[in-house]
């Protein structure tokens, strides 16, 4: 492992020197009581046992980011027995565009089972299933992987792990208390590079944390529009009642699915919600105690910006406080994000992002200090220097303020997972061969907690919302609870976590 640094004299060049099987039934059981406490339908109790070579997997979600899920599963160890999906491509008149690959999957796995609801599916599958991967838009993992969780399957589930605060501590809490082997997909985690960086930053290769950047290009889809698409008729093969779930109802329209839903405040999370699990990992990861609860916000302010009712900014900065960590100066530290294009416009008539510039919102000069902001995604700012860090380079670069002699190499603390593969970690979790991925919910819950105060922060611009944890509330605007847990749609309501 190398980190890199322009020459200039006041940086140091550093070079690291640091380079029994779980049964697959074990969680076989009657779940007719968890699943009907979350949903009220009907679940019978599982098959009798019946041990096979490979671990079985069911696709929740198999366009877009479940195409990868499903085939990194497969590659990791899996074999895959059902496929969930509200659009059903063989029905349909056209599967052009983004839906092709849906029909895809279905064609690369036609011996699996097909259906449009997930709960059918366990219902139905029972222990036929010993894990799935939740590739749905936001508004459904919560759902989706509770479900799956409640019926003693493993879940794999896409990022951010949720859509509301208080989806991602109930999901957290079944984890623990179900014992199933959970990961989220931001697959980067898994990287020896970020992993490398956390020991680094916990050993004091900067000092004490200051600071932390991070920034993105997001949104590349449309965002910061106030009224709705015009209503168009649902197209035979799409399951619309399904695709909507647990989250308010409106009308079809093809500016909402399969790919803009990412734009909708009930349905998405924006740019934040979709990049932040990858970009801001590893600076959360590496703020974590050893032990004791887990890193949460005091309080976070995002910046007057473009939201409206409906759908989130264009463009967005915002910052979180952190009253305390072991890595962090005695004052604590701030976590400052960066999203869109500077200059971009929402084109309503073609319903599309303009970008006027190919600018988009980083940090400034002063803590950049002449490194490019298009090569990087975060920096970690410390007492002693800056570590620059990009969750898709093998190179990191540390710009230090002092010489770096006598510093000491620590050696590695994280165990590094298989092939740098999350979805290999994830099999390896359930075979037993490690306790758990490093992204479970248990780590991968508070970040999406975090990330997710963050977007009610941009609903309330200009407004430094207190937080307190323990208790989910934003001490100084209770009133907007219903953001931190909203209800549901009838049919889909939870009745207990």
């Amino acid at each position: 492992m190398k980190s890199q640094t322009p020459k200039q004299s006041s940086d140091e060049s550093l070079q690291d020197p640091a380079k029994s099987s779980l049964s697959r039934r074990q969680f076989t059981r009657s779940v007719s009581g968890g699943l009907g406490a979350l949903a009220g339908f009907n679940f019978f109790p599982a098959l009798a046992d019946k041990k096979l070579e490979k671990p079985t997997l069911a696709g929740i979600g198999i366009g877009g980011k479940g195409v990868a899920d499903i085939s990194g599963a497969e590659k990791a160890g899996f074999e895959i027995v059902a496929l969930v999906d509200v659009f059903d491509t063989r029905r349909l008149k056209s599967d052009e565009g983004r839906l092709r690959r849906i029909g895809q999957s279905r064609e690369a796995y036609s011996d699996a089972r097909f259906f449009n609801d997930y709960r059918v599916m366990l219902e139905e599958m029972g222990d036929k299933v010993d894990a799935v991967t939740v590739s749905t838009p936001d508004h459904h993992h919560y759902h989706a992987s509770a479900f799956a969780m409640e019926s003693g399957k493993h879940v794999y589930c896409q990022k951010p792990l949720t859509h509301g605060i208080w989806e991602a501590r109930s999901l957290n809490q079944i984890a623990a208390r179900t014992g199933v082997k959970t990961q989220m997909g931001n697959q980067a985690h898994a990287n020896d590079p970020m992993r490398r960086c956390v020991e680094l930053i916990r050993a004091g290769v900067i000092g004490k944390v200051k600071e932390i950047h991070a920034w993105t290009n997001r949104p590349i889809w449309p965002q910061g529009f106030s009224k709705p698409p015009i209503t168009e008729d649902i197209p035979d093969g799409l399951d619309w009642d399904q695709w909507i779930g647990p989250a308010p109802w409106t009308e079809y329209s093809s500016r909402i699915a399969p790919f803009a839903w990412r734009g909708w405040w009930n349905y998405g999370t924006g740019a934040l919600g979709d990049m932040a699990c990858h970009i801001m990992d590893m600076g959360y990861w590496a703020m974590q105690p050893k032990s004791g609860p887990m890193l949460a916000p005091s309080a976070v302010t995002a910046k007057e910006n473009g939201a409206t009712e409906l759908s989130p900014p264009i463009n967005s900065i915002i910052t979180w406080e952190f009253d305390g960590s072991p890595y962090a100066v005695p004052d604590g530290f701030k976590f400052h994000w960066y999203d869109g294009y500077i200059d971009a416009a929402f084109d309503r008539e073609n319903w599309q992002l303009v970008k006027k510039a190919e600018d988009y919102n980083h940090p400034n000069e002063e803590i950049l200090e002449g490194m490019s902001f298009k090569k990087f995604g975060s920096v970690i700012i410390g007492e002693h220097g800056k570590l620059f860090f990009h969750r898709g380079n093998n190179n990191w670069v540390l710009k230090l303020k002092h010489q770096a002699d006598g510093f000491e190499w620590p050696e590695p603390t994280i165990a590094r997972a298989r092939d740098q593969d999350n979805y290999k970690e994830w099999f390896d979790a359930i075979e037993g061969r490690i306790e758990q991925s490093e992204s479970n919910f248990s780590l991968a819950g508070p970040m999406t907690e975090t990330i997710l105060l963050g977007v009610i922060a941009q609903r309330s611009p200009g407004i430094k919302l207190r937080w307190n944890s323990e208790k989910m509330q934003i001490k100084n605007h209770p009133e907007m609870e219903a953001w931190i847990r909203r209800e549901y749609r009838d049919g889909w309501r939870v009745n207990s976590a």
